[in-house]
């Protein structure tokens, strides 16, 4: 049974510490590791305030490598969210533990400006209205949100993170557990020195 329409959906928002050289790391040889540390608390702040602007449920906030770093606690104590640490392990072990809440979740991260929160409600509908999975798929072959109805453990486990097969192996665990699927329009994140140009272009308000 779908859950009620007005039932809440969960966000979590999967981001690391914005320390400089461990983020954006592929930016470094263009803007500098400060920058693109910046650059990076900048798009988690942005990912905070589009999932509470959703406002379908919870937003946690899942830190790594763990919670203590002043970006986080300064969040925490600016909005209503709450903040825990992302367990060891590949990004399908810490996503699997972001989707372990209880009822319907969103799992997003911190590097896509084009996510809105209409995106998000939209998929907290699909959700409510029966789909067991919700995918807005990332023009780099992954994917820029999922949301599932209840925890899946087979989405998370043995796939090649960080290729783009991702979004190709993911559905096809989806079909092989007989899953429904809604899938919304394909999004891009910020990866490359392009997509740092497009973001200029386009959110001039994150611009270094």
């Amino acid at each position: 049974m779908p859950p009620p329409s007005s039932s809440r959906v969960c966000i979590a928002v999967l981001t690391k510490a914005p320390v400089p050289g461990l983020v954006k790391t592929r930016l470094i040889p263009a803007i500098g590791a400060h920058a693109a540390a910046v650059l990076h608390e900048r798009l988690t702040e942005r990912a905070v305030m589009t999932a509470l602007a959703a406002d379908v449920g919870p937003v946690t906030l899942w830190c790594a490598p763990d919670a203590t770093h002043p970006t986080f606690l300064h969040l925490a104590a600016k909005r209503h969210i709450t903040l825990r640490p992302q367990p060891a392990g590949d990004l399908g072990v810490r996503m699997l533990a972001a989707s372990a809440e209880r009822g319907p979740v969103l799992i997003i991260g911190s590097d896509c400006p084009a996510l809105a929160a209409t995106h998000l409600r939209e998929a907290a509908l699909a959700l409510r209205n029966g789909s067991d999975v919700v995918l807005i798929p990332a023009d780099d072959g992954g994917y820029v949100m999922v949301g599932t109805r209840a925890i899946q453990p087979a989405l998370f486990a043995g796939i090649n993170w960080g290729t783009e097969t991702v979004l190709g192996e993911t559905r096809a665990r989806i079909q092989e557990q007989r899953l429904v699927l809604t899938e919304q329009p394909p999004l891009w994140d910020v990866d490359t020195e392009n997509d740092l140009r497009r973001l200029e272009r386009e959110y001039p308000e994150l611009k270094l």
